[in-house]
């Protein structure tokens, strides 16, 4: 099962430390292009209907936040024809939907209309197994001296399947992500393995799993590759979604429109 271990990308602030003012180095700024958060979590055991999607712009690289976007009309259509309206919170970027209907396997078309162009992406919502059991071992991690957590679940021996798995603790900044499929563990007990140094007796960690489309395993795993082994490398070509420009084919957003039912567990250290 090939795994990709998630490198975290941080926007470090080099700060003089001496009596000297702070240089800042001129940099050239690309117009501002638009990035699209859109992913859609079924969270087990909930009914899924309270939704939300991020819009905003890319900025400088001294910029400190994203500067959001308002004013657009997004919607979300089943294939059934039914339409899902998302209306933003004034000012924030973030448009929500109160009243989702979430149907495993169905197809979904994402509509977004803002500052004249009209951006479209079709996926499909795929399916997950429970997290069944989590558990810790003492002797794990590279060298047998960190505490190692596994979570596990059963793949379906009748489909092909891809996911992707997020663990988070507070001994993290951000989630650590890795994608997978089941290529070498079809109809298995799969699970999966998080180590850290600073792990100890009452962290917690908590395991999420998303089902994911294989399009979408594809186009993680070239963002997860990109960053490997050095978190400043720049990518040598843009990774482009799932989600086009229809008005302008040559102003691709930023993003990628995902539906997936979740799975969620936790374990504390004892």
């Amino acid at each position: 099962m090939k795994k990709l271990r998630y490198i975290y990308i941080l926007a470090f602030v080099l700060v003089s430390i001496s009596c000297e003012d702070t240089v800042e180095v001129d940099l050239e700024t690309a117009d501002p292009k638009l990035v699209i958060d859109a992913e859609i979590d079924w969270k087990k055991g909930t009914s899924g209907n309270e939704q939300s999607i991020k819009l905003t712009e890319t900025a400088g690289y001294y910029e400190r936040e994203t500067p959001p976007v308002s004013g657009a009309v997004v919607s979300i259509t089943a294939e059934t024809g039914e339409i899902f309206n998302f209306e933003e919170e004034p000012g924030t970027g973030i448009y929500r939907c109160t009243d989702f209907e979430p149907v495993i396997g169905a197809n979904y078309t994402l509509a977004i209309m803002v500052e004249g162009e009209s951006y479209t992406a079709t996926e499909q919502l795929m399916p997950v197994p429970e997290i069944t059991a989590m558990e810790y071992i003492e002797d794990g991690g590279f060298i047998g001296e960190d505490i190692e957590v596994r979570g596990y679940y059963q793949d379906n021996p009748e489909t092909e399947d891809y996911y992707l798995t997020g663990f988070s603790s507070h001994v993290l900044p951000y989630t650590e992500y890795s994608v997978s499929d089941d290529s070498f563990t079809q109809g298995n007990l799969v699970y999966d393995i998080f180590s850290h140094e600073d792990l100890d007796t009452g962290s917690e960690v908590t395991m999420k799993l998303y089902g994911i489309s294989e399009r979408f395993y594809n186009y993680m795993s070239l963002i997860l590759e990109s960053a490997e082994g050095n978190p400043f490398r720049v990518p040598a070509a843009n990774i482009k979604g799932n989600i086009r420009n229809t008005t302008d084919e040559n102003n691709a957003p930023y993003g990628y429109f995902r539906l997936s039912e979740t799975s969620e567990k936790s374990i504390t250290i004892e």
